[in-house]
């Protein structure tokens, strides 16, 4: 049994690494058959347009984002801490995905601006049912935000590559420590 992804998931795979390396003018349909090694019919096969193409690109961000969420909600140390742990751009198929989307929505297309709408609909939904506050659930979920477009922009410092705890991160850690105490505070009054 082969390992290899079908022809199908290379067009979106060559989709979105023409997004994140090009653009969104550059991710043609002759340059993403010729990215994935495919005739120009063999895409239209799969994706009979851009606009099908971006709903694929916006299906597969979907699914990633539900494991994602499934994570985040069982995660051991709380969907907050969970969601400044992995704002930080790993390089992970959610990571790609979601930039490649994020290039598309820069271009105002309304597909990718609800599902973008949806997944922070979501997180902070999950945050807010840990923290109890809606403000302090938007804080966090507005640090996360910032880790994540530094990372996207700038790159993660040297040595920290990856999801997990680092120096970014840590510090942060701790402040959403104090906003979840401070939530607690309030709760218990």
């Amino acid at each position: 049994m082969s390992n290899q992804p079908s022809a199908r998931d290379r067009i979106l795979l060559a989709f979105e690494s023409l997004l994140i390396d090009e653009g969104g003018r550059a991710a043609t349909l002759d340059a993403v058959a010729a990215a994935a090694g495919v005739s120009k019919g063999g895409l239209l096969y799969h994706f009979k347009s851009r606009d099908a193409l971006t709903t694929g690109l916006i299906q597969k961000l979907s699914e990633l984002a539900e494991i994602d969420f499934t994570k985040m909600r069982e995660a051991p140390e709380g969907p907050a801490e969970y969601y400044i742990r992995t704002s930080v751009f790993a390089g992970t198929s959610f990571d790609r995905t979601l930039v490649a989307a994020t290039r598309l929505a820069q271009g105002q297309d309304p597909q990718v601006s609800e599902a973008f709408t949806a997944m922070q609909s979501r997180w902070m939904e999950l945050i807010a049912e840990e923290v109890h506050d809606a403000g302090i659930a938007r804080a966090i979920l507005l640090i996360g935000d910032g880790l994540y477009y530094n990372a996207a922009l700038f790159g993660a410092p040297h040595g920290e590559q990856g999801h997990g705890e680092t120096a970014a991160t840590g510090s942060l850690l701790h402040v959403v420590g104090l906003l979840k105490g401070q939530s607690a505070a309030v709760d218990n009054r």
